[in-house]
């Protein structure tokens, strides 16, 4: 279940020399859910760091946004700063808009920004199953090791372990089941369905 509609925005600005902040996000939607999650990180100090992952998984006919910007100032000289946004769409009919942005006003700086969008990989699918595991377990793995890589970042006392029901861990993983695609993938009506 969940929200129909959510929005995160956070802001954070690196004041003094050295600063770092380091900024990992996950959205999950199914159904007809709406995402957005937005970003701001302002370098004003020289030597600062930032490292910011989002990732997001969208499925069902939902949507999902994410807006990152990385301002750098002309006073914040020698800041390394990473952004990266990654997004796997579960179902045909889920969009995703993805749009970091870097505004540099210093020269010497070392930043980077991306973002990507796939599907669950057919190869892996297909390793998956070539070692016996049925379609539904081998994307609940897929799935899982996606969402796993920011998890690992998240302060155990919050995400519990794998047999604590209330833990983060566990609730994401009883969300990921419900919006797990059915089926196999073939061409319907000119697009690729799972069916």
């Amino acid at each position: 279940s969940g929200n129909g509609r959510s929005r995160v925005a956070i802001s954070t600005a690196l004041l003094r020399p050295g600063a770092s902040v380091s900024i990992n996000g996950f959205a999950l939607s199914g159904g007809a859910q709406r995402t957005d999650m937005r970003t701001n990180i302002y370098h004003m100090a020289q030597g600062t760091i930032s490292r910011q992952e989002q990732r997001n998984m969208v499925g069902g006919r939902s949507t999902a946004s994410f807006r990152g910007r990385i301002r750098v100032e002309q006073s914040a000289q020698q800041t390394d700063s990473e952004q990266l946004s990654r997004t796997v769409l579960l179902s045909d009919n889920a969009r995703i808009w993805a749009t970091p942005s870097l505004e540099i006003i210093a020269d010497d700086v070392q930043c980077t920004h991306g973002a990507t969008v796939s599907d669950l990989s057919e190869e892996e699918l297909f390793y998956l199953r070539s070692r016996g595991l049925d379609l539904p377990t081998a994307r609940n793995m897929l799935m899982y090791a996606f969402v796993e890589e920011i998890g690992s970042s998240v302060d155990k006392t919050v995400a519990g372990s794998f047999d604590d029901e209330n833990g983060l861990r566990s609730r994401i993983i009883k969300r990921l089941e419900n919006v797990v695609p059915e089926g196999e993938k073939s061409l319907v009506g000119g697009e690729f369905q799972s069916v």
